[in-house]
């Protein structure tokens, strides 16, 4: 039997946005998380799914995160979502119980072992969809307080009326909840959309300074946008020594 041999990262402790987390406060840990944000059918997925192989190959142990997986919460969101009526602080608890859940158990033990995390959206989306909801913009930054700050963010920008095209291609139908339509944004499901898809786009920018994302042009085609992500990934492990 072969044994893979996976790259030693060297050790350093996490830095919080917040107040962190008691047990977790003198961890070290060896491996690098890399968040890829992006609205509904931007090609997150995709783009995670091609990065993980490339990195597998280069000798790398990955762990894929997003959002809805929890053992503990992610079935029960689902179940919570097909009640238009669930209230928005109510929905942005649910989201963070299942980030809090995936944050302990997964990520911060993989990052202990030395894996790169590969995060298919992490709390920016939470945050910015809170935000267009209406919550405390401080309340929706504190309830993230006991997250790490990743190591890099990459934002894929896309523009909401090609964005529609594309939901419309990979579901052939608007989601209730992306749309904003439990937000009363307009009867037009369509329109409701757009505007929607614009208010988050509008709070991704805002956040770009303050948690340092990087905006990747996510207009272009499949390849191209893979190209350019993994270009600057590639730059960015040779830079911190983990190629």
């Amino acid at each position: 039997m072969t044994r893979t041999k996976y790259k030693d990262l060297g050790k350093r402790t996490v830095e919080f946005y917040g107040h962190g987390i008691k047990n977790l406060q003198d961890i070290e840990i060896k491996g690098r998380l890399i968040v890829i944000e992006g609205p509904d059918a931007s090609g997150r997925s995709t783009q995670i799914q091609e990065i993980t192989t490339r990195l597998e190959a280069d000798g790398h142990a990955v762990l894929n995160t997003g959002l809805k997986r929890s053992e503990l919460v992610g079935r029960g969101i689902l179940e919570a979502k097909r009640d238009y009526n669930l209230g928005r602080k109510t929905l942005a608890l649910y989201y963070a119980a299942d980030f809090a859940d995936q944050f302990e158990y997964k990520i911060i033990p993989a990052l202990q072992a030395g894996y790169i995390v590969l995060a298919d959206r992490y709390i920016y989306t939470l945050i910015a969809r809170n935000l267009v909801r209406g919550l405390d913009r401080i309340w929706c930054h504190n309830l993230y307080g006991f997250a790490i700050k990743p190591d890099i963010v990459f934002y894929l920008d896309v523009e909401p009326s090609v964005l529609i095209h594309r939901v419309f291609q990979k579901n052939s139908t608007l989601d209730h909840y992306e749309s904003g339509a439990d937000i009363g944004l307009s009867e037009d499901m369509y329109e409701s959309f757009l505007i929607y898809q614009k208010r988050i786009s509008q709070e991704f920018h805002t956040m770009q300074k303050k948690y340092g994302l990087i905006p990747i042009n996510g207009n272009r085609t499949v390849p191209e946008i893979h190209n350019d992500l993994q270009k600057r990934i590639d730059v960015f492990l040779k830079r911190v020594g983990h190629q």
